[in-house]
């Protein structure tokens, strides 16, 4: 079994400790999106947990502590997908400077090594301020500073959801045509090789494969394969998008429960419930937000 931690909300950021504890414990709870009194119980035992893939801006917070001997974390394999992007407060709102996540992303690197840090950037967006010349800029000024720290860069175009609509109309956020993607993509792949990153696409239904570009496995069982020691068979994730690549995995996360602020971000539909739900996080529960209560119904998920 693949844990996800978590791709609706970054639990290295804010929500370390609970998941800490959910080790210690070896099990976490999850409730069920369509269903919020459908609970799963998962088993996050060492020997049913063949890897962790952690999603993140800013694991700053849990890095201290991955590789002490009082972590429960050292009996477990695991990677970053680690999210570093050209913007600003105007975008995304309550993140470090870049100075600060680039340094964080190289101790992270120098601790667990290049192949277990994945670097994203992504969502691309385009507006007056963040311009095509602009990302070709700053992909060259990051991919340098992170040269001999990760192996392979994720890149993905911004998806226009209705539920980021209001954001991305304040931000006059425009559509980005299929010639500069090609732009954008035949230049991110010249700076990535001369950086030594390979490069592919997140969940794009356009095929860079002419400019060296593949798709992505964010949930990748080959990089697990490897880091394990042993092949996997794991079937295609048939709950994400068609484009998507990942393999099957458990997320452990929760909607409406990250406190990064972005503007193009499809797992948090409303600023207040984000602050009432962060309000509700107990580092002892079970469940990230919350607690289980009487009514609700819990089930054993099998591994």
């Amino acid at each position: 079994m693949i844990i996800s931690a978590s791709r609706r909300t970054d639990i290295p950021a804010y929500y370390s400790e609970w998941f800490f504890n959910r080790l210690k414990e070896k099990f976490a709870c999850v409730r069920n999106p369509m269903n919020m009194r459908q609970i799963s119980k998962i088993n996050l035992s060492p020997e049913l947990v063949d890897c962790i893939v952690f999603w993140s801006k800013n694991p700053k917070p849990m890095i201290d502590r991955l590789q002490s001997n009082s972590t429960p974390l050292k009996n477990y394999n695991y990677y970053f997908q680690f999210t570093l992007n050209p913007y600003g407060p105007d975008v995304e709102a309550r993140l470090p400077s870049k100075t600060d996540i680039i340094e964080t992303f190289k101790r992270l690197s120098d601790m667990i090594g290049p192949q277990r840090v994945i670097w994203r950037y992504d969502p691309i967006l385009i507006n007056s301020k963040y311009s095509t010349a602009y990302h070709i800029d700053k992909f060259y000024e990051f991919a340098s500073a992170l040269k001999g720290y990760t192996e392979k860069a994720t890149i993905s175009f911004i998806d226009f959801y209705k539920k980021i609509a209001d954001n991305i109309k304040l931000l006059e956020v425009v559509e980005i045509s299929t010639e500069e993607k090609n732009v954008i993509t035949q230049n991110f792949s010249k700076i990535a090789r001369n950086n030594n990153l390979s490069i592919d696409t997140c969940a794009e239904d356009i095929d860079f494969s002419g400019y060296g570009i593949t798709r992505a496995r964010c949930i990748d069982d080959r990089l697990i394969s490897k880091i394990v020691g042993h092949d996997l068979l794991i079937e295609k994730d048939k709950n994400q998008r068609r484009e998507c690549g990942c393999v099957k995995s458990v997320d452990i996360g929760e909607y409406n429960s990250c406190s990064n602020g972005c503007a193009y971000c499809y797992a948090n539909y409303s600023n207040k419930i984000v602050e009432e739900n962060c309000k509700k996080h107990i580092q002892s529960s079970p469940l990230l937000i919350g607690d289980v209560g009487s009514i609700d119904i819990v089930k054993e998920r099998k591994a």
